[in-house]
């Protein structure tokens, strides 16, 4: 307990921190609050964004959209709130359970050893072998395109870094002298893991989760613009880029902004999202580095 409070007191002494700290709040607090925000024009399903037309030219900002609308009419202000929620779950997800596996799978190799050490890294190296990109659109191709399956994709193509992260600690920590003497005295295995493995060589986990709630969105929200995620319409940061995409210089001549709203309210939310978890992450990494320690 005392080394938390430690670590939280140095977080909110680093300015760079406190930064990563207010977006990411600030991010929680809007998905937490989205209904209240964005009130759901569909209740059965919230996630749909409200359309207020047909009509293929966006509308520019307003009192009744004050983001403007993106081409087919649907509400950039609601996509934006609602999208965050949508890069929230599936970060947490993902990331959630790609920790499990890898977590289990990496301290699993690191304990025993042996053959089972080297088939469980073999098995890693096997889905190493695909690229990560083109792995998830090739899963996601075969069991359809949909949230709940870029999800899927994703934990099945991510797992691996953790699993070689926590090997990789675990097998630093196993040679120091107290674990040495908990395997000589008899302790159980699960205890050695649970009370002096994982404690130990838990933190370089949690820094590339902290910086990877980042990138897994973002991973998904490219999936979302290439029409390979969310369904048309569905609250997500990557298909209101895509609506954008044909509006970002206007292609009748003129004004080449005059549609600037349909890019700007969607990128600036990705970009601020993305420093905050990194900023975090850079800052969970100096804090927990033991070097830094010293």
């Amino acid at each position: 307990m005392e080394g938390f409070v430690k670590i939280l007191r140095k977080m909110f002494r680093n300015p760079v921190s406190i930064a990563g700290i207010t977006l990411v709040l600030l991010f929680i607090a809007i998905a937490i609050f989205a209904p209240l925000l964005a009130p759901p024009a569909y209740p059965w399903n919230p996630y749909m964004m409200p359309q207020s037309g047909l009509s293929a030219v966006p509308q520019p900002p307003s009192p009744q959209h004050i983001f403007g609308t993106t081409q087919g009419q649907y509400d950039i202000y609601y996509g934006v709130i609602w999208g965050t929620r949508t890069a929230l779950k599936v970060g947490i997800v993902v990331i959630g359970l790609a920790l499990v596996i890898g977590i289990f799978i990496g301290t699993v190799a690191a304990y025993f050893g042996g053959w089972v050490d080297e088939l469980l890294m073999r098995i890693t190296d096997i889905f190493l072998a695909f690229p990560f990109f083109v792995g998830v659109i090739v899963v996601i191709t075969i069991i359809g395109p949909g949230i709940t399956n870029v999800m899927w994709a994703l934990v099945i193509f991510y797992w691996m870094t953790y699993a070689r992260l926590i090997r990789g600690s675990i097998l630093e920590v196993k040679e120091n002298q107290y674990v040495m003497a908990a395997i000589a005295l008899g302790t159980p295995g699960t205890r050695i893991i649970t009370r002096h493995l994982l404690p130990n060589s838990i933190y370089p986990v949690i820094i590339q989760a902290s910086m990877d709630m980042a990138t897994i969105p973002l991973t998904a929200a490219a999936l979302s613009f290439l029409g390979l995620g969310a369904p048309v319409g569905y609250a997500d940061w990557g298909q209101l880029a895509s609506f954008a995409r044909n509006w970002i210089v206007t292609p009748t001549g003129g004004n080449p902004f005059q549609y600037w709203y349909t890019i700007f309210f969607p990128s600036i939310t990705i970009v601020l999202y993305a420093l905050g978890w990194n900023l975090l992450g850079d800052t969970l990494r100096d804090i927990l580095d033991p070097r830094m320690l010293i």
